[in-house]
């Protein structure tokens, strides 16, 4: 019998060879952001030792992420919901709203390429993080989210319906969070009673926390869709040249080549690595960031102290960095009211702890055991 596989068995990429007799099992991130990209890497290396060969879909710099992860398993293209945002966070829904036609025909196309690559892909499951149409009834499908409700100020009831319709279509849905009161999502992830198939699969992160010699006094994380993430990089730019201290910045834009820049007490990357990050943050004091999920998992998982700038208008990084704000865990600011002095307050928080809740990937791959319908 084989030694049971734990979360933070998980954090090396590992390869797989193609043309093997495993059962192939999709994992599909939705692109929006490099958040449900990066939780997946943990899963797909779960997979991996599981005995399964997984094989990667999603669009733009999610997938392209992925491929420089993974560069030995198969990578496919998906539609891309083509998401973009507003300048200013008072037009953020509305922008949305104008959007839903086209995402709803990219959910309708990639259900479609679904169906055709099911046989030619040999596929057996299906994981989707997040993309609504990655479902089918001849194989075993499974839907990961911590949003089980959709904040949208005064919406939330409708697209929080509309997220259920969906997710109702899938045999089972995990939620990556602790099911107790101690747990990261707070609302967003726990529901009174539920009307699905649901799963807690505890916090997921690709990241090991190291003993190491601190090298960085402050590290920035950019990351999100634009034109967000250019806002706020140009406004950090300006802030930074008054920090004293050493400062490592990344820039969140996955390019071909990476590019490293150093200038006075500023080490400035395109982007990095698993393995690049995982020592990053390790070595740095303090982390400067969006307050999106995944990252905070992340930073949850290393007992990271943090401060918080959620993308303007985004409801859920809104209410998660208010929560942890409320909670004394990660001080926070609007985007347009940040200055470099609002660093100061984080020593006067608790910082971020990890959560303590393995889970055994054999019991929740069982699905992906059963053969396909014809």
């Amino acid at each position: 019998m084989k030694d049971p596989i734990l979360i933070s068995d998980l954090n090396r990429p590992v390869a797989t060879k193609s043309g093997s007799t495993k059962k192939r099992i999709l994992v599909a991130p939705l692109n929006w952001g490099l958040g449900h990209a990066t939780r997946c890497i943990p899963l797909i290396n779960a997979l991996i030792k599981s005995g399964f060969e997984p094989v990667i879909a999603s669009d733009g710099p999610a997938l392209a992420l992925l491929e420089k992860e993974f560069p030995d398993l198969q990578c496919l293209s998906l539609p891309s919901y083509k998401v973009s945002y507003a300048q200013k966070a008072s037009l953020f829904k509305l922008q949305l709203i104008v959007q839903l036609p086209a995402i709803y025909r990219a959910i309708v196309r990639e259900r479609q390429v679904l169906k055709k690559w099911i046989g030619t892909y040999s596929l057996d499951g299906v994981i989707s993080d997040n993309r609504l149409g990655m479902h089918s009834r001849r194989i075993p499908c499974v839907f990961i989210t911590h949003q089980l409700r959709i904040l949208s100020g005064n919406t939330s009831w409708w697209t929080t319906k509309i997220h259920h319709y969906f997710i109702r279509k899938f045999n089972e849905c995990w939620v990556p969070d602790s099911e107790t009161k101690e747990n990261l999502s707070g609302k967003l992830g726990h529901l009174e009673s539920s009307p699905f198939n649901l799963k807690y699969i505890g916090a997921l992160s690709r990241f090991h926390k190291k003993a190491v010699e601190q090298q960085y006094d402050l590290l920035v994380l950019l990351s999100g869709p634009e034109p967000q993430r250019t806002l706020l990089e140009v406004k950090l730019q300006r802030e930074l040249k008054r920090f004293e201290g050493r400062i490592l910045f990344v820039r969140g834009l996955i390019e071909k080549e990476q590019v490293v820049v150093e200038r006075f007490n500023k080490t400035t990357y395109n982007y990095m690595t698993t393995l690049q990050l995982e020592l990053a943050l390790n070595q740095s004091a303090m982390v400067l960031c969006r307050s999106g999920y995944t990252t905070i998992m992340d930073l949850a998982h290393l007992g990271k102290k943090a401060f918080f700038i959620p993308t303007p208008g985004q409801y859920e990084q809104e209410y998660l960095a208010k929560e942890l704000d409320r909670k004394g865990l990660v001080p926070h600011c609007k985007q347009d009211r940040f200055k470099i002095e609002e660093l100061q307050r984080v020593a006067l928080y608790q910082g971020l702890k990890k959560l303590n809740s393995p889970v055994l990937w054999s019991d929740l791959f069982s699905p992906f055991q059963r053969k396909r319908k014809f």
